[in-house]
């Protein structure tokens, strides 16, 4: 029987014996794992944290082809993007919705050079041709005040025009969290989170025949026999590179990419911004969260060195992000009103050996590759999560020396569990249908049996109580990290506004989890460790 039980999934996995084992619950590993499954095959999907813990919830929460690499000349990647973007909005639509994109035009005496006129209406048209064309409107020019419209505090004294184009948001968490329902609740995929891959284990033919493991929360280590391994664990890949091949791997850069909450009424927004980084070549985004009253800016993208597992984003980080939008906005924004940080590592593939590193983190490819270690273990490295699908059937397409018989994909045209013909009708409804699709009628069965369950919990932010029950009972949450951070996005709008919510959600949620008293205590102070970690290392106070 189909479930999405971490518990049951685990009694499971030590009983049984696998076709495939993915490593990494990220948004690849889910993809790779639900491609898997639906193709037939018995697979497992653990990852060491909780799903979606590691980059595939702290990205632009964008679906886009990617303008900017048009500069690149990366054609091909930009098609790809934007044919995956396509696929997202038909397979995933309560989750995955068109977005407008702003690019404002700035020039002198009332007049944008033509050059750069020129330059963007050649980047946009090609961008349609090149896919862009699918969403169902093309960009457009735009005059001053339609700009001003849509991001009122644009500094008048230069605004000329702006073109406005179409791409797509989604909640990155949320699509992997999804991925992974799918695959363990429409094909049979077991799935747990907080299981850490110790090694692989091999045969005395050399091939690979279990992944020895831990679960995290009770340290007990057990084996899931498997006859192949995917190795999805994007910055971390190089920790599998070396169990399967045992040699020390440095396939991967990373890079940071920083984000900044602030609330909407300090940058007000309708729709996404693309504003160029004075004295840099790169450009940043303005972003609205769609159902919260605060908009985000992001991304930096330079080089990491430091502890894969703490990422921060620093007091520098802030200031860039801030000078670039004050730069061309009236805004003024200091760190003062800054309400949510999150920082999150691109797994960026290393250059080739004797290829020179430009110190651009930004200039490195966003494609991804896939690498057979001929033991039985695949490896998918790379690439951005608009195109985490092709990765998944690329990586499961490599396994076919190990399954003679392996069918073709499926996932192409494959709507994602919670996709329905039912529509919202309420703005509650609405609320609910974008997080969780056909299965917001089991939350709304809970708020009717519970009518103060349909209460927001946090301030200024639209979480209804019945919203965690049913992310701890039926969506493998394990902690309030997880509730508060990736299940709903509240730490990400307002962190200081979240904590003072904690201790009341704790306690909502406990007797669902089995929390006493005391372990409410331990898992708000857990929460407010992380807050205060994340605050102060941005330079930012609780």
């Amino acid at each position: 029987m189909a479930h999405f039980q971490r518990d049951e999934s685990i009694v499971t996995m030590k009983a049984s014996s696998y076709d495939l084992v993915v490593i990494g619950a990220g948004m690849t590993g889910a993809g790779a794992a639900l491609d898997a499954a639906s193709r037939g095959l018995k697979v497992a999907l653990i990852d060491s944290g909780d799903i979606a813990s590691g980059t595939s919830s702290k990205s632009s929460k964008m679906v886009h082809g990617g303008l900017r690499y048009l500069q690149q000349k990366e054609f091909r990647l930009v098609y790809e993007n934007l044919r995956e973007r396509q696929r997202l909005l038909e397979n995933a639509p309560f989750l995955v919705r068109p977005l407008p994109f702003l690019v404002p035009l700035f020039g002198k005496d009332g007049v944008a050079s033509k050059a750069l006129v020129k330059g963007y209406s050649t980047a946009l048209r090609i961008y349609d041709v090149t896919g862009g064309w699918r969403i169902g409107t093309r960009y457009r020019r735009i005059t001053r005040d339609e700009a001003l419209r849509h991001l009122p505090t644009l500094k008048t004294e230069h605004l000329v025009a702006g073109f406005l184009y179409m791409d797509a948001r989604g909640d990155d968490a949320r699509v992997a969290l999804t991925l992974a329902r799918t695959a363990a609740l429409d094909f049979g995929a077991d799935v747990a989170n907080y299981v850490r891959a110790l090694d692989i284990s091999h045969a005395a033919d050399g091939r690979v025949d279990g992944v020895i493991c831990r679960n995290e929360l009770d340290e007990s280590t057990f084996t899931i026999r498997t006859r192949t391994v995917v190795n999805a664990t994007g910055v971390w890949a190089d920790s599998v590179f070396t169990m399967a091949e045992h040699d020390i791997s440095h396939r991967i850069t990373p890079a940071k990419g920083v984000h900044l909450s602030v609330p909407r009424g300090r940058l007000p927004a309708d729709v996404a911004a693309v504003l160029t980084v004075p004295g840099d070549r790169r450009s940043i985004f303005v972003v609205p969260f769609e159902d919260a009253p605060y908009t985000f800016i992001g991304t930096t993208d330079t080089a990491y060195e430091g502890n894969l597992d703490s990422a921060n984003c620093t007091p520098e980080d802030v200031s860039y992000l801030l000078n670039a939008v004050n730069a061309w906005t009236s805004s003024d924004l200091s760190s003062s009103d800054i309400t949510g940080v999150w920082a999150g590592l691109r797994p960026l593939l290393a250059p080739k050996q004797g290829a020179h590193l430009s110190e651009r983190t930004a200039d490195l490819s966003r494609r991804h590759q896939v690498t057979d270690s001929k033991d039985g273990v695949v490896h998918i490295t790379g690439g951005k999560w608009t195109t985490y699908r092709q990765m998944a059937e690329d990586t499961v397409d490599a396994l076919r020396p190990y399954f003679k018989d392996l069918k073709r994909v499926r996932t192409k045209n494959l709507r994602l569990h919670g996709v329905s013909s039912w529509r919202p009708r309420t703005e509650l409804e609405r609320h609910l249908y974008q997080r969780f699709g056909n299965d917001a009628g089991e939350v709304l069965a809970l708020i009717a049996a519970n009518p103060g369950l349909g209460e927001t919990s946090i301030v200024g932010q639209p979480y209804v109580g019945a919203e965690f029950i049913y992310c701890a009972q039926r969506e493998m949450a394990t902690s309030l990290e997880d509730l508060l951070t990736r299940r709903t996005r509240a730490h990400l709008h307002d962190a200081r506004a979240t904590l003072r919510a904690a201790h009341a959600i704790a306690a909502l949620v406990a007797p669902t989890l089995g929390w006493s008293d005391h372990e409410c205590t331990l898992q708000v102070s857990a929460y407010r460790v992380l807050v205060q970690r994340e605050l102060s290392g941005a330079g930012l106070t609780l």
